[in-house]
């Protein structure tokens, strides 16, 4: 009875359904499950023990490969299972080259997909290297990665389109030109684009800066691709294109780290000596006696049209605009209040008009 099962089974498997066998088919689909298994192993319990080595060293290229590796979307894995299996079948040849074609387009999909996951890692990483958050290093990154992979889309593209069999001579040619054309429309954006790249590396200024160029100033909220946003001291919202930026001059007040002012005042003609040089000390003791200042010079600078003048220097602590404004005022109500008691009188424009009769 064996035996005669056993021949059974054998002219089962024998028979043909269409150009193959049963047994043709039986051996496609384990196949199919052997490789689906395979691919499930390596990908749950292989990669995880991959992912534990790299861990342990101190190498940032082995961590990329995995991730690439990890990034691989499952539907490849049962592509390439279905895909090997079939070369074990007979196939029309009409089939058979639609399902090569059909593993290139496949393939060039997950290529494009894994070269974004890594454009996108070397983006987080110069972010690491240069002291910024993610969304910045992104926001810079932004054209790049746009014309970057606009032309991995290009490039797969036209790989399927040669695969499936369409002339691609006159396509490249026409894209070319086409390039051209869209490169001279678009300069002017591709300028905005290249300046916020030159922003990110070369920081003139980040978000926060308070900064003024040309005639606008206020502080930086946003550096986007094209522009970068300022919120002015009025409140309104200034937009100003990354261009422009990188071809003025910026003055960045975030980057000070002390304030330089130049006091200049004049006291009156009717003056005497021993009064002009109390004023020199007054004016040392004022910027002393107050915290967070430092006294450079106080001189008797010259003779004026209707005063004698002073200039004196000194320096604050704080690049905060409140704080030297409260500097300064302290140091103004201390010269005024000591040149008051010694009667040193502060000098307004006057003429003296001589009558001779």
């Amino acid at each position: 009875m064996n035996f005669l099962a056993f021949e059974e089974l054998q002219l089962i498997l024998q028979k043909s359904i269409g150009e193959n066998t049963i047994h043709d088919f039986l051996l496609a689909i384990g196949l199919f499950l052997v490789l689906l298994l395979a691919f499930r192993v390596f990908k749950m319990i292989l990669l995880r023990r991959l992912r534990n080595l790299t861990k342990r060293t101190n190498f940032g290229i082995d961590d990329v490969l995995v991730q690439a590796l990890e990034n691989i979307h499952w539907w490849f894995y049962v592509l390439l299972s279905l895909y090997f299996p079939s070369k074990f079948l007979v196939l029309s040849p009409t089939v058979d080259r639609w399902i090569d074609v059909f593993l290139v387009i496949v393939v060039i999909l997950q290529v494009i997909r894994s070269t974004q996951f890594l454009l996108d890692y070397g983006v987080k990483r110069a972010a690491v290297h240069r002291g910024t958050s993610e969304d910045e290093a992104f926001a810079a990154f932004a054209g790049i990665r746009f014309v970057l992979r606009l032309v991995l889309w290009t490039i797969g593209v036209l790989l399927i389109l040669s695969n499936v069999g369409v002339n691609i001579t006159s396509l490249v040619a026409g894209l070319g030109i086409g390039g051209v054309a869209i490169a001279l429309a678009v300069q002017n954006i591709l300028g905005d684009i290249f300046s916020s790249f030159s922003i990110y590396f070369d920081k003139p200024f980040q978000v926060g800066d308070f900064i003024i160029t040309g005639d606008h100033m206020g502080v930086v909220k946003k550096i986007g691709i094209k522009s970068t946003r300022l919120q002015a001291l009025q409140g309104e919202e200034l937009i100003i294109s990354n261009r422009e930026l990188t071809s003025t001059r910026i003055q960045n007040f975030k980057k000070m780290q002390k304030r330089r002012v130049i006091l200049n005042f004049g006291v009156v003609y009717e003056t005497n000596v021993k009064k002009l040089k109390k004023a020199n000390e007054i004016v040392k003791k004022a910027v002393l006696g107050a915290s967070g200042l430092e006294f450079d010079r106080c001189h008797f600078a010259g003779f004026g049209e209707f005063s004698l003048n002073f200039e004196a220097v000194y320096y604050v602590d704080s690049s905060d605009f409140g704080v030297y404004m409260d500097k300064q005022q302290a140091v103004n109500l201390a010269i005024k209040e000591r040149f008051e008691e010694e009667g040193i009188e502060m000098a307004f424009p006057t003429q003296t008009l001589y009558v001779k009769k």
